[in-house]
Parts: structure tokens; sequence; C-alpha cells
């Protein structure tokens, strides 16, 4: 996704099953793997130092560096002219697109020269660095994060033994409080608007569904597949979201998926967002919403996508530790949570400014001295 292979969560095989499945094409640095089935036509290049075989429907692009600079190869199957050929090529099913893999060697894209190319990969590989640096930096202090929440909050370290109390949620320090979830965060739903109107959408408002959600790969989501307009705000059941709300996906194939808003944005109907009462709450309410996930999802149901309802919320029970020590919390994580909202940020910025550049560099309409 986004151009990146992300090996999390990846199924594993036997050794002996790498080099039987890799016989015939094992990646190698700057190659590119291109997906034919489901999401025909997305690419991810490979990074140098990564092993990895190939699962079924993708199929791997290698340059010999004759006519195309292997490092540039990533960015020749990006862009416009990309996605023209994949809408020419493309065979539409009953159930997913493909591609064949005898039409790929069909496909026309321009090449620019082998200097030319060697500068466009430098330019457009370096802001990628810089994303992929903040990618790293924000893993590390959504790490740091995790960890005082957990030392805090759950594992209560430095509390003696006799300073715990018993609860439904077993011991807890006292004067540590069981309250009802809704208690400390306000539970709001979205909505969509009717699709047909077309006064109510491509505006500015930023809208986010479940796939927004389930594909944002940061703790913040700053950016959404589709916008709406105050049209199509006021004329619909959606509603806006304030900035720094847990938004979670209720009901589908990812229910339980969560992301925290990076800015005021609406949503659809089959997300929630959960939205602290107070502002001393707010820091302990966005990074608790995550680690009680588990639990709503055990408990969602559905006859043929899990669903978490109203009630599951209602329902739900939390620890909520005493005013003074949430406040100290917040002057703790809230720097952290400050710099990865500027990295997703930053990072998004610097994705759109490759986007711009790319076809208008590979078409010659820009050249790099």
């Amino acid at each position: 996704k986004s151009g990146v292979i992300d090996l999390s969560g990846t199924r594993k095989i036997s050794p002996s099953d790498f080099l039987e499945w890799t016989a015939k094409a094992r990646p190698t640095a700057h190659d590119v793997v291109l997906s034919r089935r489901c999401n025909p036509g997305v690419t991810a290049y490979v990074p140098p130092g990564v092993e990895f075989a190939l699962g079924q429907n993708l199929v791997l692009l290698r340059a010999k560096g004759e006519r195309v600079y292997p490092p540039f190869l990533r960015w020749l199957v990006q862009g416009p002219v990309w996605w023209s050929q994949i809408e020419k090529y493309l065979n539409v099913g009953a159930v997913f697109d493909s591609l064949r893999c005898a039409d790929v060697p069909m496909f026309e894209v321009v090449v620019p020269p082998l200097d030319e190319q060697r500068r466009i990969a430098a330019v457009l590989g370096a802001l990628d660095d810089k994303i992929e640096l903040n990618r790293k930096m924000n893993q590390t202090l959504e790490e740091m994060a995790q960890a005082v929440f957990k030392s805090w909050f759950i594992d209560f370290d430095g509390v003696p033994p006799e300073d715990l109390v018993d609860s439904e949620h077993g011991p807890i320090p006292k004067g540590w409080e069981v309250q009802p979830l809704l208690t400390i965060a306000e539970l709001l739903s979205g909505g969509t608007p009717k699709t047909s109107r077309t006064d109510f959408w491509d505006g500015d408002i930023k809208w986010a569904s479940a796939k927004d959600v389930s594909q944002c790969s940061d703790r913040f989501l700053v950016e959404t597949e589709r916008k709406i307009t105050e049209t199509g705000l006021t004329g619909s059941a959606t509603r806006l979201i304030p900035k720094g709300a847990v938004i979670i996906v209720a009901r589908g194939a990812t229910c339980g998926r969560w992301r925290v808003l990076g800015e005021t944005m609406a949503m659809n109907q089959t997300c929630y967002a959960l939205v602290s009462r107070r502002a001393d709450l707010e820091s302990f309410v966005r990074h608790l919403v995550p680690t009680i996930l588990g639990r709503l999802v055990l408990q969602a149901h559905g006859s043929v996508f899990d669903t978490i309802t109203t009630k599951t919320f209602a329902g739900s029970t939390i620890v909520v530790p005493p005013e003074g020590l949430r406040r100290r919390f917040a002057a703790v994580i809230e720097p952290i949570d400050a710099r990865l909202l500027n990295n997703v940020q930053e990072s998004q910025t610097l994705a759109e400014l490759r986007d711009t550049l790319l076809p208008r560099l590979i078409s010659g309409e820009l050249r790099i001295p």
C-alpha cells in the first residue's frame, strides 16, 4: 500500500518452501511487485535487504538497466500514464477485476533518457526517504506512548500491593473508580449524504469512511478519499467530529479498526466516534480506547459481519484514574502526540508534492538540472 511493501502480519513459510517458491522469481532490490487481482495495478517497490516470496496473483517487474534505471522503475509504474494502461487492459469480472500476465508486456509507458531517470529517481526518492523516516520515527513514538499508558494505567507500576483494592476489573489502586465508558466519553454517529446529489459531494469537508480508517497506517487520520460540501453536511445525517476524537469502524470486515482524527471532519454511518467529555480526559481517552477495543469486538455480533452496537459501548466499563494523574499523563503524552501528528501532516504534504511532480517529471514538462 502507498507504494510500499508492509510485511507486518504476513503469513510465514518454511525455508524449503521459500527456496521452492522463489526459484522462478526471487524479489531483489528495486524490483516492483504488481497486483493483478482484487486491486489490479497497485504496485510496491522492493527495498534492499528484504526477503519474501510472492503470493498468488502477484507478479514481479524487473528493470535490466539497459533502458530503465532500476531505482526509476518504481516511479514508472505510477501516475496517470500507468493507470491509463491498467484501465485499457483491465478484465472486469463479476467478483474481481483482474489483469492477465500476458497483457502486462503490452503496456506502453513514457520512458525518459537514462540520465534523466537517475535525476528523477534521486528527487522523488529523497521525498520518499523523508516520508519513510517519519514513519519509523512515528513507530518509535507510538511504542513509547503505548508503554507509558500500559505502565501507568494497566500494570499500575509503582503502586504497592497494599494500595490495591478488588474491583470487577481485578485489583486497582485505591482512589481509582470503575465507571461506564460513556460517562467519560460521548458516542457520536455519522451518516452518508445522498450520492445522487452532486451538490453534496466534492467540497472542502473531509468525510471519513471505514475504508479510510482501515487503510490508514498512522495513529492520526488526516486525509480521506472523499469530501462533501456544506450542503451535504447540513442535508444529511452526518456531522462534524472534532479533532482528537477516536473514530472506530463499528461493522464489516474491519470491525474494530480505529484512528484518531488529526483534524475536524465528518464521517459515515459505519463508524462511531468517542469524544472526551472534559479537557482533562482527552489524552486519557485517546490512548484508552485502543486498549479496550479487543473486548468490544469480542462482544460484537452479526449474521454476516461483526457489529459493535451502541449497547456494546453503553455496557462497557473502564477503570478511571484520579484527575491529578490524568493531568500528569497529559503533560507527558501530549508532546508525543503532537510530534506524531506533525510527522503525519508533513508526510502527507511530501506525498502530495511527490505525486504532483511525478507525471510532470516523467512527461518532461518539468526538467531537473
